[in-house]
């Protein structure tokens, strides 16, 4: 579960709250008011209605550009990052420049979060390095840009940078430093920022940023701290229920996660739908499968929640795991879903251990219609045969991975993260790691004598 996305919604707020409204209007002869252009960009935004405020602003353009401040720049940037448009904010983009706005740190910093919005690092990278003095907040921005973009351990390097030009983060910063290192399991930066924050006397310990600890925890795999943190926050909200029901889950212990399921309704929270994948993820760790059907049922009958393709695939690794792979196919042929990826590798996954070969080539054939042939599938395809004794099709797999690029590893050594692949020499150090290895490798074998 993810339950942040140190979201640039989130950071365009604390933007905004930092600038006050116009509010002044200008007046008719005929004594009636008319809102300036940014008060109508402003109603735009809070209607949703972007291609209107875009339609405004281009109008504007033609006219007079004596009309547009960079207040209007802000807004229009805002509705553009709303929009995810690949292309329509850098029109805008050049505006700023040629209106002579370039320097205002909080238009540029709009300008990162729309480029991070769209998934165009690079240039939300070049826009932050022009950024003549540069605060936590657009430092915030480029850091949420890169997690927002799966890049955690840019991330952390950028919150490491950060740190060594003496800028103190807030606690967004943290939220978000945080949430790159849930995604990239790295406990010991966790733990380091966790005793900054105990540390430091005026930042706004805010609820947010113990959730962030607490999920940051819960995927490190350290369920014990986060049980402590998790008694320790008073006003717990939703998040705080279902981050902790969630960590209970990937870790196995499913009693502890419907639990506190239960504590957590009888204290009056509603659970939402991601509480329930986290419920729905304890029945399948531990084959709970009467028990999975019952809070599926009740999901959308107690609480009126419709299911996600998610909740749908946490019913198929239930019945999966339990060994009943007839009953999910037949769940998966009656669902109101299109089953995606992450459904049929669990299927094959479950396959490979019954050796369900027809049902095995249906998922095989379905991954590669969704995502092409990954090597992943074919060495689970290959299980599949050879639990069935099909050593000629079996051979014919392993021949097609052995031809494939091999996918990397990551490793956290004293808050330093580093990736390797099999046979990888590059290293300065390879020759030691290949000689622990060996090493480990003689010792197994003369215990197994």
């Amino acid at each position: 579960m993810r339950f942040l996305k140190s979201s640039s919604l989130i950071l365009f707020h604390k933007l905004f709250a930092k600038f006050p409204v116009t509010k002044s209007s200008q007046i008719h002869s005929h004594g009636q008011t008319k809102p300036r252009p940014n008060e109508v960009l402003q109603e735009y935004l809070k209607a949703n209605a972007t291609a209107k405020a875009i339609l405004l602003l281009r109008g504007l353009i033609r006219k007079n550009t004596s009309s547009i401040d960079s207040f209007s720049l802000l807004y229009i940037i805002k509705v553009c990052t709303r929009k995810s448009s690949p292309h329509e904010a850098q029109q805008f983009h050049t505006l700023i420049v040629k209106l002579g706005y370039q320097s205002i740190i909080f238009v540029q910093t709009s300008l990162v979060n729309y480029y991070s919005a769209v998934g165009n690092l690079p240039d939300a990278r070049r826009v932050f390095d022009e950024i003549p003095t540069k605060n936590h907040v657009c430092w915030t921005a480029l850091i949420s840009a890169y997690v927002d973009n799966q890049k955690p351990n840019t991330a952390l390097k950028l919150f490491r940078e950060m740190q060594i030009e003496k800028l103190d983060p807030d606690q967004v910063t943290l939220t978000v430093a945080l949430s790159a290192c849930a995604d990239l399991g790295a406990l010991d930066m966790g733990k380091w920022i966790h005793n900054f924050i105990r540390r430091t006397k005026n930042l706004n310990k805010d609820i947010s940023l113990y959730n962030a600890l607490l999920n940051m925890y819960t995927k490190c795999g350290d369920i014990e701290t986060a049980k402590t943190l998790f008694n320790a926050i008073k006003n717990k909200d939703v998040t705080t229920w279902t981050s902790m029901i969630t960590g209970h889950a990937i870790h196995g212990q499913a009693k502890e996660a419907i639990a506190l399921f239960t504590a957590m309704t009888d204290a009056k929270i509603n659970p939402n739908d991601v509480t329930f994948l986290g419920v729905l993820m304890a029945c399948s760790h531990a084959s709970m499968v009467d028990e999975g059907k019952q809070y599926f049922n009740i999901m959308s009958k107690n609480y009126r929640l419709k299911p996600r393709v998610s909740h749908f695939g946490c019913m198929v690794d239930l019945l999966c795991r339990a060994g009943l792979l007839q009953e999910a196919r037949d769940f998966i042929s009656e669902m109101p879903v299109k089953p995606n990826a992450v459904m049929w590798r669990t299927v094959l996954g479950a396959c490979s251990v019954g050796g369900n070969v027809d049902f095995g080539e249906e998922a095989w054939r379905r991954l590669v219609e969704i995502e092409g042939n990954l090597g992943g599938d074919d060495v689970l395809m290959g299980n599949v045969y050879g639990v069935k004794e099909m050593w000629e099709k079996k051979e014919k797999k392993r021949d097609f991975v052995n031809k494939r690029v091999p996918g990397c590893s990551s490793i956290e050594i004293g808050s330093e993260i580093y990736e390797f692949v099999a046979s990888d020499c590059d290293y300065a150090f390879s020759w030691k790691i290949y000689e622990v290895i060996e090493s480990l490798m003689e010792n197994m074998k003369s215990n197994l004598i």
